[in-house]
């Protein structure tokens, strides 16, 4: 448990996945999966030296339930002495359905609205804003449930920029293009429906590297 200011809520490292193949050949991935990149393992070399240097024990660690995000999870709680790694429905990526496997070129042309209207529904899948709900409101009751703990997550960027624009207040629709790098680690101070502060402690995400975010940020700060 932690001992120092953070103790004022829960403390969430959040992370993307490993990288796959069909992430590096520019394919919609969604609810299926993909063999890792061969040179994952460098990414999660780095986080793991990152996560180190905060020097916080982690009390819970949890996942998609999707293969890439799990076997991403187990591989840090072996590198981490982490507790058991817990893998939910709900902090998978969006449903994109029939889009899946597609390339992702093919779908910014045939689906105009495509990362621009987070209503958007998906044929056979989902929409953004219904993801971004089952994700936030999962992560809203971990804050419950682990008041004082400090709580990895291992889940896709999807998830990561609704996650983002919710506890920050930042408009939906100019989020869904924000890159979210491999090498991400968001961490939130979350005191039941709000967050208290977000830096970003790996490679800057898009949200940063566009000069809309500051970090780290605070309510007060931006007041």
């Amino acid at each position: 448990m932690v001992t120092n200011d953070y103790a004022r809520g829960m403390r969430v490292f959040l992370i993307r996945h490993y990288q796959t193949q069909s992430n590096f050949a520019g394919r919609i991935l969604g609810w299926g999966n993909s063999p890792p990149r061969p040179d994952w393992a460098a990414d999660a070399n780095f986080i793991t030296c990152r996560l180190r240097e905060t020097g916080v024990s982690l009390d819970a660690i949890y996942s998609s339930d999707l293969e890439r995000a799990r076997r991403t999870a187990m591989t840090y709680a072996n590198a981490l002495g982490g507790p058991e790694v817990i893998d939910v429905p709900e902090l998978k990526e969006i449903n994109y359905g029939k889009l899946q496997t597609k390339d992702k070129s093919w779908v910014f042309r045939e689906f105009p609205l495509h990362k621009k209207d987070p209503d958007l529904v998906y044929p056979d899948g989902e929409s953004f804003r219904q993801m971004q709900q089952r994700s936030v409101r999962f992560i809203s009751f971990l804050a419950a449930t682990h008041p004082q703990d400090t709580v990895l997550i291992v889940s896709h960027a999807g998830v990561i920029r609704g996650v983002i624009s919710h506890f920050l207040g930042l408009e939906y629709a100019a989020s869904l293009k924000q890159k979210i790098p491999f090498r991400y680690i968001g961490d939130f101070l979350l005191a039941g429906e709000s967050c208290t502060r977000y830096d970003e402690l790996g490679k800057p995400s898009g949200f940063v590297r566009a000069g809309g975010l500051q970090i780290p940020y605070s309510p007060d700060a931006m007041s």
